[in-house]
């Protein structure tokens, strides 16, 4: 088997994959069926236990979605809890 590159550099980075990459690599139904039904698996999420919230839909002023979303990833729970305060101070 030829040197082939690291596929992650000393930062943590991900190369992007070359030809010679995608020629080494191995077909899934190749690998045991252990490895199989892992990788299957992986990204997958199980059912809930319990669900805590309900999916719905609501139309906010753009100046709330802004600030939230500003804030960056998770500004759906931070609206979540900034409602469950409000509900909770007798606010809303």
């Amino acid at each position: 088997m030829p040197n082939r590159l690291p596929l992650i550099d000393s930062d943590g980075e991900v190369r992007e994959l070359l030809d010679a990459d995608f020629a080494a690599a191995k077909r899934l139904d190749s690998l045991p069926e252990s490895v199989q039904k892992t990788l299957r698996g992986l990204g997958k999420r199980g059912s809930q236990r319990a669900p805590t919230k309900e999916l719905v839909t609501i139309r906010l002023s753009r100046d709330v979605v802004d600030h939230f979303r500003g804030a960056g990833r998770g500004w759906q729970t931070r609206i979540d809890e900034a409602l469950k305060k409000a509900v909770k101070t007798g606010i809303a």
